[in-house]
């Protein structure tokens, strides 16, 4: 099978394509013929910065192709998505069951890699918010894979107004087509009226404006990779508040919860009151032209590739 990987940190150029053996399932796995993968900003990030090459990890959909020992409740054949913490860019992959959703009639791989991952992300950073009907609402990245999706997500929980924060102002007609009410970019001064929570997919040099642009009592959730530092007495003038959010606890430590938001994912789709975006697809070949196009941040919606 065909897989790419890395051999020392770098930007795009450093991904190459190569062969490898179809990878055997263990106890617990799935293999999984790839029908679609993820890109994220964090795997593209840890290519440039770990000081050893891992394997390209993220969400795939597609058949199940071959059953772990012991595994039950699954068939080759069927259609599934979830999280792979090996080798995702490849033509195979393994997936753990606790990882695996199945992808219902009506709904393409690409459907399923762009909705599940990133709508469980959106889904969870906006449960920790805990909004409020007719509060305001902040997304950062608001035109990502992610991004996107806590658009909507928000404004479907009721939120009074939203907020889509992003990198370059042409941006703005696409957020607002998925119910953005008010659009602001990340370089200009001030982002208008004080909101009451903030999702920031973003981190570092924007956690200040993000926690400046909150209200008294504001609350942000912060699921970056991207680091960056919060000060305290920032905190404590406007009685405001920083949770952090990450959903690989959620999937170890409350698999209810998980599968609950899972469900809900699929629901809102399937009534066409979630618009998943796929910016572009790509062949593996062509990974290092998915990553270029994150790493400049000129996606809409999620970047996906398609063995």
């Amino acid at each position: 099978m065909r897989r790419v990987r890395y051999d020392r940190p770098g930007g795009p150029e450093v991904l190459r394509l190569e062969e490898a053996p179809v990878p055997t399932p263990g106890p617990g796995e799935l293999l999984v013929r790839v029908a679609a993968a993820g890109v994220t900003l964090p795997v593209v990030r840890k290519v440039r910065e770990s000081p050893e090459p891992i394997p390209l990890g993220g969400e795939v959909a597609g058949e199940v192709a071959g059953l772990g020992p012991g595994v039950t409740g699954h068939a080759p054949g069927d259609r599934v998505t979830g999280l792979v913490f090996g080798h995702a860019y490849a033509d195979y992959a393994l997936l753990r069951t606790a990882m695996a959703s199945p992808v219902p009639d009506g709904a393409s791989a690409t459907d399923a890699v762009a909705l599940v991952r990133s709508g469980l992300v959106a889904h969870g950073a906006l449960a920790a918010a805990r909004p409020a009907p007719g509060e305001s609402a902040l997304i950062t990245g608001a035109a990502g894979g992610v991004g996107h999706l806590a658009v909507q997500l928000a404004a479907l929980r009721g939120a009074g107004r939203v907020v889509a924060a992003v990198s370059d102002p042409a941006k703005a007609d696409f957020v607002r087509s998925l119910g953005a009410t008010d659009v602001v970019t990340y370089a200009q001064e001030g982002w208008g009226e004080p909101v009451d929570y903030c999702l920031d997919a973003v981190g570092g040099e924007l956690l200040a404006p993000a926690l400046a642009a909150l209200a008294p009592f504001g609350r942000l959730v912060a699921y970056s990779s991207g680091g960056g530092t919060v000060r305290a007495y920032d905190l404590l003038v406007g009685a405001k508040s920083v949770t952090g959010f990450q959903m690989a606890l959620i999937a170890r430590g409350r698999p209810d919860t998980y599968e609950a938001w899972r469900r809900e994912l699929w629901r809102l789709f399937g009534a066409g009151a979630l618009r998943p975006a796929v910016h572009a697809a790509f062949p593996l070949e062509e990974a290092a032209k998915a990553h270029e196009v994150i790493e400049s941040r000129a996606n809409l919606g999620k970047v996906v590739l398609v063995p």
